[in-house]
């Protein structure tokens, strides 16, 4: 009775600190785990997070992490909003940033509150705890299955059947032994609307996700050039993609959510391309100042700002390009020239043999050199 007792106060500390749902998962919850991640890096899915390959074992087995873990208490905050976040992609001059990101760092929204209920729990129940949020080697959404509060979908992301796709994850080991809730079944059946969505075709099969072919991968992790074959399906998505959560089913049972909706800021729904693409560091930092998007950096950001440029099909939006042709990231000057040969190939032209009488970086002297076989223009 003492372990129901305190499972209830963990529960009812939880939901008065916002958390939408919290379940219990055994520590051994996940034993397929292991060899479901080995396979996942095996192909190469990660991309170049090789984070993902360091410490395997603790990410896929939490009593290897902490030995003496005995539960495990998975939270959910939901972040369901309250219109379509999707309707911004049909505003090509206008930056389409991912949901999750539009707010204030769900990190720094998580970690408090669990803390606050990680202490609840140490202290009524004697024992210790460690809280995670994204933040050490977690498998969450597996954990989060095993504790009951979603299953993992075609899009591996968690589903709930009552917040859909949108839930932020937070995690709470603890020495306690408290009882197990039910794991989740799979519910999603034959819908395969977050597979067919997908704009650059990241999924090469249901459940299964390759990394170095998601928007939100490239956009985010990805520290490089972005593949020239995958920059068209970006479209304007300059920071994350939120199509195949968006499109979800179950997410019509999900209500906007309160808590996260307090944290949105404010105009960064609708940015337009040209004034992010003038982003100098400083006013990078400034304009996303406690957000997720500051931890890119202002070089990938712009990067990814001038592949949306170059998608808009606005030849308006070429002086933005070619401002930045001479920009001392390669990263930048790269898709300055790629955006400007897409939307004014006259204009690049007449750029072109000045800035290769300069330019040392090979990638970015390929990009130069393609258009001599570049379209007119791109409608």
């Amino acid at each position: 009775m003492k372990a129901e007792r305190l499972k209830r106060a963990v529960v009812e500390r939880a939901l008065a600190e916002g958390f939408s749902v919290v379940r219990i998962a055994p520590v051994d919850a996940i034993p397929d785990a292991p060899a479901r991640l080995a396979a996942w890096l095996a192909e190469g899915h990660h991309g170049d997070m090789s984070w993902m390959e360091e410490r395997t074992a603790e990410r896929s087995a939490p009593r290897r992490l902490w030995g003496e873990a005995r539960s495990v208490v998975m939270l959910g905050m939901s972040y369901a909003p309250d219109s379509d976040p999707l309707a911004i992609l049909s505003q090509s001059d206008k930056a389409a940033i991912s949901l999750y990101a539009r707010r204030r760092d769900y990190h720094d929204i998580i970690k408090g509150k669990l803390k606050n209920v990680a202490g609840l729990l140490a202290a009524q129940g004697g024992v210790d705890v460690k809280v995670f949020v994204d933040t050490a080697p977690v498998m969450e959404k597996p954990l989060a299955q095993a504790a009951g509060l979603g299953w993992q979908g075609k899009h591996s992301v968690l589903v709930s059947r009552e917040h859909g796709s949108w839930l932020f994850l937070g995690a709470i080991y603890t020495t306690a032994e408290l009882p197990p809730d039910e794991p989740e079944t799979d519910h999603c059946g034959t819908c395969r609307r977050c597979l067919d969505i997908c704009p650059t075709e990241a999924f090469p099969a249901p459940y299964q996700l390759d990394s170095r072919r998601c928007i939100a991968y490239l956009t985010i992790e990805h520290q490089g050039h972005i593949d020239a074959s995958l920059r068209p399906g970006i479209g304007n998505r300059v920071f994350g993609c939120d199509d195949c959560l968006a499109v979800c089913p179950w997410n019509k049972f999900a209500e906007a959510a309160r808590e996260t909706r307090l944290s949105l800021r404010d105009g960064l729904d609708a940015l337009p391309l040209a004034d992010l693409a003038g982003l100098d560091d400083a006013a990078f930092r400034a304009l996303f100042a406690g957000t997720p998007v500051k931890r890119t950096g202002r070089d990938r950001f712009v990067r990814n700002v001038l592949i949306a440029i170059g998608n808009s099909g606005r030849p308006e939006l070429a002086d933005s390009a070619a401002a930045l042709v001479a920009d001392a990231s390669p990263l930048v000057r790269a898709m300055a020239a790629w955006a400007l040969i897409r939307l004014e190939p006259g204009e690049a032209h007449r750029l072109a043999p000045g800035a290769l009488a300069v330019e040392k970086d090979p990638d970015v002297r390929r990009e130069w050199l393609a258009l001599s076989s570049a379209p007119e223009r791109v409608q």
